[in-house]
């Protein structure tokens, strides 16, 4: 599959995830009614969850600002900053996203959006005053690059989703801590005691399995937009600089969260990189080496 051919696949990659996801949690409460003959936790788990979906689909990019402390600006704000993207969207064909600034001292920026039409990219405070403007360009084209690439609606409906699972997950976890000390065991035969203990296993993985779900999902979406804004800026080594002094830069985000971490160009959280293939399943990005490598090898 070629750059060029992402946009199609991702859309209905998106329709995957949110029915994979609605399984996943629909299995887990089907367990917990069998459980405890009680059909009424299958129901409010699928109206909850379906509900949910599609907010998730219309309003996650909203729910998304608010988590970052994501504000909107105007051109008058930062007209170097506009110029910029529009002159990248010129370029690439893209209609111009709306433009968010997050008041932190960390270099870090994100996109977001279901579409072309109600995207929006974020940068830091410390994006903005600590990038050369071909570093900054490069950022800027790799946040457009996943917005072009429609990888905006798999990752943001992902946060909204994950967090669902973890919340009913939780749910369902007290659900059975109070409901095993109010039925007397007699009430329970050998196979009810079984599916018991099968539906806390499901809850406690369920969160598990769709964070590595996410996480997996971001890896690959983050290679594909360094490459897609590298071809956008006809300039690999801007986001490659840009990418080394983003790593190299220890600054904490007073407003980084597990949940949307993936979202950004980097990982807000600063720390050492371990790159232990288990270590690996759990990191939001690619290792940045890697990445760089990637792009230093490219040939445009």
């Amino acid at each position: 599959m070629t750059l060029y051919s992402q946009r199609d696949s991702n859309i209905k990659k998106t329709w995957l995830l949110m029915s994979v996801f609605l399984i996943l949690i629909i299995g887990v409460a089907w367990l917990f009614s069998r459980a405890y003959g009680n059909s009424n936790i299958l129901w409010i788990a699928v109206i909850f969850s379906s509900l949910t979906s599609i907010v998730s689909y219309w309003y996650s990019d909203k729910i998304v600002f608010v988590m970052t402390g994501a504000k909107p600006i105007a051109e008058q704000d930062n007209q170097q900053l506009f110029h910029l993207v529009e002159n990248l969207c010129i370029a690439s064909g893209l209609m111009m996203p709306k433009i968010y600034v997050m008041p932190e001292a960390q270099p870090n920026a994100f996109a977001t959006g279901r579409d072309e039409k109600h995207a929006a990219l974020a940068v830091t405070v410390g994006l903005l005053q600590k990038l050369e403007k071909v570093e900054l360009e490069g950022v800027i084209a790799h946040e457009l690059s996943h917005i072009k690439n429609r990888d905006t609606l798999v990752q943001t409906v992902a946060v909204v989703l994950v967090g669902i699972i973890a919340v009913l997950s939780d749910l369902f976890l007290r659900m059975s801590f109070w409901g095993s000390r109010n039925r007397d065991s007699e009430d329970r035969g050998s196979l009810g005691a079984i599916l018991i203990l099968v539906a806390l296993v499901a809850a406690v993985l369920a969160p598990i399995a769709a964070t590595l779900i996410q996480l997996a999902i971001s890896r690959k979406r983050e290679f594909l937009a360094d490459a897609s804004g590298a071809l956008m800026t006809r300039y690999p080594d801007g986001l490659a600089r840009a990418l080394e002094k983003i790593a190299n830069d220890q600054t904490p985000m007073r407003m980084a969260n597990s949940s949307t971490a993936h979202l950004f160009i980097s990982s807000p959280f600063k720390g050492k990189q371990k790159t232990s293939w288990f270590v690996k399943l759990f990191m939001t990005h690619p290792p940045v080496e890697e990445r760089i490598a990637a792009l230093q090898g490219m040939k445009i």
